[in-house]
């Protein structure tokens, strides 16, 4: 009796000792999410430049630049407010403090000097590109999408923030765009614009995926500001996961030379998006004798003739197998 009585009271005990341990996961969960929840790409922490009655307010402006403020009234950015400000910053979230500007304004009706030199009391973003997109800079500097604009061949070429984000005219309202895409991107990239219209292609002008999908036009660390998968693989494994392994027989090309050494990534004259016509070309540009090398020749009954020519007759796994070292199954 005192051994069942034992038994129940150590049952009991392991019971709250698991209620608590859970209980503490759930809270620790719960303080993760929370934290994910916050702004990924805007900190919303540019400080205050100057005094509270340096600032006019969002109405004042709205009596001069009514058009662009009532555009503005649809995003996000009309909601905006420096961090320490306990008044509405408005438009000057961006321009920066305006009571100069107006005042000077006011008083320069008539004058086209005094209007001019009026203008240059705050900030137009008519500067360089790299001053404009350090002012977005100063909210949207946060996370993986932005952290990498300074190393971007965007910046490293002058396109600022404003030349692809409009807070006034912006023709798609989730991302603020000038443009859509791919219309926006194709503005600049005018020589992969083709690409999309061959007969086999990733169809980015039909919007089933966008350039972005691939692209990280803030900047990154890969050529061509590749995108990656959450485990650092090549961006195409996002969509095509059944060919990213890992296998037990590896196909090296894939895992070194990545994609792209046997497709185009935009469009092809050939099915598969493949660099080649006949799969037997592609094949032989490594597979063929050579000194100092590792990668197989052909065996000699493959003597080239038609039977010979599609390689992936026989040879169907050839992305990586668990079952054949030369991928026929």
């Amino acid at each position: 009796m005192n051994l069942l009585i034992g038994r129940r009271r150590i049952l009991a005990g392991l019971a709250i000792f698991v209620s608590v341990f859970i209980l503490g996961i759930g809270v620790a969960s719960a303080e993760k999410r929370s934290t994910a929840q916050q702004p990924s790409s805007s900190s919303w922490r540019a400080q205050v430049a100057g005094q509270p009655t340096d600032y006019v307010g969002q109405d004042v402006c709205a009596g001069c630049h009514e058009d662009k403020a009532k555009q503005v009234s649809t995003t996000v950015h009309a909601h905006t407010v420096l961090a320490g400000a306990s008044y509405d910053t408005g438009c000057e979230t961006c321009h920066g403090p305006g009571k100069a500007h107006a005042d000077a304004m006011g008083e320069a009706i008539g004058n086209a000097a005094k209007v001019e030199a009026a203008k240059k009391l705050i900030y137009g973003f008519h500067g360089k590109g790299e001053e404009n997109s350090a002012r977005c800079l100063a909210c949207h500097e946060y996370g993986e999408e932005h952290s990498n604009f300074a190393r971007s061949q965007h910046n490293v070429n002058d396109v600022a923030c404003i030349d692809c984000h409009s807070a006034h005219h912006a023709k798609e309202s989730q991302f603020l765009l000038v443009e859509r895409q791919p219309v926006l991107c194709f503005s600049c990239h005018t020589e992969i614009k083709p690409e999309f219209s061959k007969p086999f292609h990733h169809r980015v002008n039909e919007g089933l995926v966008r350039c972005t999908d691939c692209h990280n036009q803030h900047g990154g660390f890969l050529t061509k500001q590749l995108r990656s998968t959450a485990s650092q693989d090549q961006v195409c494994f996002k969509c095509h996961v059944e060919k990213a392994g890992p296998f037990v027989f590896e196909h090296p090309p894939v895992k070194t030379e990545g994609c792209v050494a046997c497709h185009t990534p935009h469009g092809s004259s050939n099915p598969r998006l493949l660099r080649r016509s006949q799969v037997n070309l592609l094949c032989l540009e490594c597979h063929t004798l050579t000194v100092d090398t590792s990668v197989p020749g052909l065996p000699s009954f493959h003597n080239q003739a038609a039977k010979y020519q599609a390689c992936t007759m026989c040879h169907t796994q050839i992305h990586g197998s668990n079952f054949s070292n030369i991928f026929f199954k």
